[in-house]
């Protein structure tokens, strides 16, 4: 019976050096100034509206003022999302 024929293996080559890819970072400095502003700004129109006894900042608006100031922090809220 014929002998079969050995099969020589490749010798092992180590996959190439991968190179570092840099991580490109948007420039996102504006979202803390924004997110703290429409923080204050929500909590200053509500105290407002309570130590004033309701007559300012808009007195047409009455009790929707309280609305009013929970929607600029909501707002802050959502800019907060886009902090990284």
């Amino acid at each position: 019976m014929p002998k079969s024929r050995i099969r020589k293996k490749d010798d092992y080559t180590p996959p190439p050096a991968r190179q570092p890819q840099s991580i490109r970072l948007t420039n996102r400095s504006w979202v803390a100034p924004v997110m703290l502003a429409f923080f204050l700004i929500g909590l200053a129109w509500i105290v407002v509206f309570y130590v004033t006894e309701t007559q300012l900042p808009v007195e047409a608006l009455g009790n929707w003022n309280i609305v009013v100031g929970f929607g600029f922090i909501a707002a802050g809220f959502g800019v907060s999302t886009q902090w990284k």
